[in-house]
């Protein structure tokens, strides 16, 4: 590690603060563009240990950074992965306030939930779906700390891989029951497509990011424990979206999803 301690929660507090004031900052990197990998993971660490701290409950994960030539492109090997807190679920169908948030995006994903326990390293594909309870369409909403979205990956790493809100819902599958590679998704905005889409754009099968995130886990002495919720990756391009826009998820054989913006 590059950064101090105290250095490293001065940080954490800042993104924390950007989040829940829904203010914008330069990306970290500007002022230590020496911080490495694991700084980027423990600022990541830090701010989730203040939510607990407040009061929130972790319920599950996420993975950004998921298309094999985005990675090639950026120079990584793996997605990046972040955290998912309880009050970034949001209900079916309701409103998301834009005015929490800063300049939000939409990218739709297959969300897991998983029936036991999930620990790396070495787990594959068929490792996660064994493991898999269920899995349905789902929304997140991203929302940068970085002013204008400008960031490199250590400091989206730091801001939690731009996690803000979530929904999921539809028709839960068992994952036996559907073919996640070759599954298609629409995403409409006001009842126009936006991004059309099939599961294989997330590492050519979702589980695929869910395997990387158990692996990535277990190198740290963690693991996906049972019951969590993790969304796989975006598998289209992000959406931008502002007040008065409303956003539809249709996913092969595993029903539609709404979430309208306020």
């Amino acid at each position: 590690m590059a950064l101090e301690k105290h250095t490293i929660e001065q940080l954490a507090e800042h993104l924390d603060n950007c989040e829940l004031q829904a203010r914008d900052t330069p990306k970290i990197t500007d002022d230590y563009p020496d911080m490495d990998w694991d700084d980027a993971y423990a600022i990541q660490d830090t701010i989730r240990a203040r939510k607990l701290a407040r009061g929130a409950r972790i319920i599950g994960y996420k993975a950004g950074l998921t298309s094999h030539a985005k990675m090639k492109q950026m120079g990584v090997e793996s997605p990046v992965f972040g955290f998912l807190a309880d009050y970034f679920s949001v209900p079916e169908g309701s409103a998301v306030q834009v005015s929490e948030l800063i300049h939000p995006k939409v990218e739709p994903e297959i969300a897991f939930v998983m029936k036991r326990a999930l620990k790396g390293p070495g787990c594959n594909i068929a490792d996660v779906l064994a493991a898999t309870d269920f899995v349905l369409p789902g929304i997140e909403v991203i929302d940068s700390r970085y002013r204008d979205f400008k960031f490199d990956l250590k400091s989206v790493v730091a801001d939690n891989t731009s996690a803000s809100r979530f929904v999921v819902g539809g028709q839960a599958q068992r994952p036996e029951s559907v073919d996640l590679r070759t599954v298609g998704i629409v995403l409409e905005k006001n009842g126009q497509p936006a991004a059309l889409g099939a599961g294989a754009a997330v590492l050519g099968h979702p589980a695929s990011a869910i395997a990387m995130l158990a692996n990535h886990l277990g190198k740290r002495g963690e693991e996906i424990p049972a019951g969590a919720l993790i969304l796989s990756g975006g598998i289209t391009e992000a959406v931008a979206v502002a007040p008065g826009d409303n956003v539809c998820l249709r996913v092969q054989g595993m029903g539609s999803i709404t979430l309208r913006f306020a």
